[in-house]
């Protein structure tokens, strides 16, 4: 996404020394340097499209009608898509222009835009399956996929939005990379319910979707009510000294940003018709008896009271759908943290790479986790190992040629039917559920905050623009920081929370129990001391975020060789209202896990029994007058009896 940058005097805290990051930094700093700058060692984007004009003539014009021609000339870091002369003349013939300068100037824009990522340059290396790092100009994703050509020894081939194949990749510029596809990427206005049904696999689907009225619930796009400052000095002042520093008391600078724009977007999870028949589902009325079948079981209370609307929220028709639907966008990589955090940081003979996410059906989660053989939902046991299997999430290169994105969101193939069943609640989400504080809110996803990697940024949210959350106090401040593997946090990034801060937001739902609510975070001399509340009621006395776990009250001692020495540490630590961090997750390059960091730490709020169809929010407020102080939020841990008072003991991972 396209971010204007507000200020450059935000400070982050780093806990350990930094390394190398996978992507090519992305920068857009073109206001710092002169407009006229080159690097002579090498051909910008600009320079190397123009030395391979008899290939990209026409691409070429169409750009010099735009200003971005200029734009690849100077410095940056962009990624930019080069559609061919055969691309271009598909394209022309496909529109009905006899030339570029038939083609109409807004449209020339569009699609200049959309084939340039102007925040990053990405390889495909750095993407291996499913989307890039950053959104392109026109705020649209970029999908990575992959075939084999089987006429040339399989030979792999890349294609972008399935349709658009790169014949020619990775040629590194001073300002870039430019990739060079054989047809234009297409940008579509289209909303979610449109492209589901006009994807001829999906027609059971896309009934029910209309039949349900839920396709009127995925048409939000843009919110128009959104700014982000109107004059540089308000913006001044919404962050006059509001700063943090690192444990070691040196600074580290971050940039700060401001999304441009605030986006409302939608994921669907669709099976198609083929495996609906597998399931001797083959019309709506079928999968109406279906729904009323699965959710009769899961809701006996309002079993026959609402079949005759399907637009009634209780009906099962509308639950069925409901659950497939999510207030926030998600590509196929994005649901659990970057590649490199699942293939460097997750410790996956203990653990997999899992996070949680609420539906549109109320009161619901979803676990997404991603073993060896893909991303499943609602999936119990480890990788293999599994007891109940859940619905694989088909990955591009698995989903054909249909284009899966929308305007607004997007949709992904599943190859099994899902639902929210009296299994799914008691059985797979019978467990322990680590949120993490990146997933709190559809807004942290919706503009791309969540999930960006190997870079040193915040993205910061207008206090009154995050759903789920209130936030209030002198200059209080939430930001979304991106993912650094070297950090020593769970799925390596963190909400930061600022200022003089009172920030309130919805815990996820759970299924109804009695539970441990616990606070995951990282400890820090300029953390600050906050008080928590649950639905308005105290957690306790405050909780030093400055402590680190070896302080008396806390009585965190590193692990021996001795187990039963470490357990009983442990249930120690326990009783005072701490546990260490998790032992399956660990920063890049780190020799030991986070649960050998004395300063990752869970804080046990609360006790309590979370009741069904019932929201719980928790308050967090600053209790010291220091703007200085902030919060690194790492994630919630909703932890029920079943595990942390089973006779055999919770597990640490």
């Amino acid at each position: 996404m396209n971010i204007n940058k507000i200020k450059h005097i935000l400070l982050a805290g780093l806990l350990c020394c930094s390394v190398s990051a996978v992507f090519t930094a992305c920068v857009d700093n073109d206001d710092d340097v002169p407009q006229n700058y080159y690097q002579a060692s090498k051909m910008t984007a600009a320079q190397f499209l123009t030395a391979n004009e008899d290939n990209l003539g026409e691409f070429i014009e169409l750009l010099k009608r735009t200003p971005y021609f200029s734009m690849l000339a100077t410095y940056g870091n962009y990624t930019v898509f080069a559609a061919n002369n055969e691309a271009m003349d598909t394209y022309l013939a496909e529109n009905g222009y006899s030339s570029i300068a038939d083609i109409p100037a807004e449209m020339c824009d569009t699609l200049a835009r959309t084939h340039i990522i102007r925040n990053g340059a990405f390889f495909t290396t750095d993407v291996i399956e499913g989307d890039f790092p950053e959104l392109n100009m026109k705020d649209d994703y970029i999908v990575l996929s992959l075939d084999s050509d089987v006429m040339n020894n399989n030979a792999l081939l890349y294609y972008i939005n399935k349709t658009s194949q790169l014949v020619e990749y990775d040629d590194s510029v001073t300002n870039g990379v430019v990739h060079v596809v054989n047809r234009t990427i297409k940008h579509t206005n289209n909303l979610l319910p449109d492209v589901i049904e006009e994807d001829p696999s999906l027609t059971i689907f896309a009934q029910a979707l209309k039949l349900t009225g839920m396709a009127d619930s995925l048409t939000r796009y843009l919110d128009e009510t959104y700014t982000w400052g109107s004059d540089k000095k308000s913006l001044d002042s919404l962050y006059n000294g509001v700063m943090v520093r690192c444990t070691s008391g040196g600074r580290q600078w971050t940039d700060s940003y401001w999304p441009e724009k605030r986006y409302f977007k939608y994921t669907a999870f669709v099976e198609p018709d083929s495996v609906y028949h597998n399931h001797g589902i083959h019309n709506i009325e079928d999968l109406t008896a279906y729904a009323k079948k699965v959710y009769d079981a899961t809701y006996p209370e309002d079993a026959g009271l609402y079949d005759n609307d399907p637009r009634d929220r209780r009906n099962p028709l509308n639950r069925f759908v409901s659950y497939h639907l999510l207030n926030r966008v998600g590509q196929y990589n994005g649901w659990v943290g970057s590649k490199q955090l699942r293939d460097g940081c997750w410790i996956t003979s203990l653990a997999d790479a899992e996070d949680y996410y609420e539906t549109m059906l109320p009161f619901t989660i979803l676990r997404f986790c991603d073993p060896a053989d893909g991303l499943f939902l609602n999936r119990k046991g480890l990788g293999s190992r599994y007891t109940i299997r859940g619905c694989k999430v088909l990955s591009p290169s698995e989903s054909g040629s249909a284009n899966q994105n929308a305007l607004n969101g997007v949709f992904h193939y599943i190859d099994d039917i899902l639902v929210y069943s009296v299994e799914v609640r008691e059985e797979v989400l019978n467990r322990r559920i680590r949120i993490d504080a990146t997933t709190l809110s559809p807004d942290f996803m919706n503009c791309n905050a969540k999930g960006r990697y190997g870079e040193d940024k915040l993205i910061g949210f207008r206090n009154n623009c995050i759903t789920d959350w209130t936030v209030r106090g002198t200059d209080a401040y939430v930001g979304v920081h991106t993912d650094v593997g070297y950090w020593n946090s769970y799925e390596a990034n963190a909400v930061c929370i600022s200022g003089i801060f009172d920030v309130t937001f919805k815990l996820p739902p759970v299924p109804p129990g009695t539970y441990e609510i616990r606070l995951g975070y990282t400890a820090n001399e300029e953390r600050g001391v906050v008080q928590f509340y649950l639905n308005n009621n105290p957690c306790g006395i405050p909780v030093d975020l400055r402590d680190y776990g070896t302080v008396a009250h806390i009585g965190w001692l590193e692990d021996t060789d001795d187990e039963e020495e470490n357990t009983a540490n442990d249930k120690a630590m326990h009783n005072r209202g701490y546990m260490k961090a998790m032992d399956s997750y660990r920063s890049e390059g780190a020799e030991k896990p986070l649960r050998g960091n004395n300063w990752n730490l869970r804080r046990i709020l609360a006790t309590q029994r979370l009741e069904p169809n019932q929201n719980y929010y928790l308050r967090c407020r600053q209790v010291l007058e220091n703007r200085l102080c902030y919060w690194s939020f790492d994630y919630i841990e909703l932890c029920p009896k079943d595990v942390y008072a089973s006779p055999t003991g919770e597990d640490t991972h």
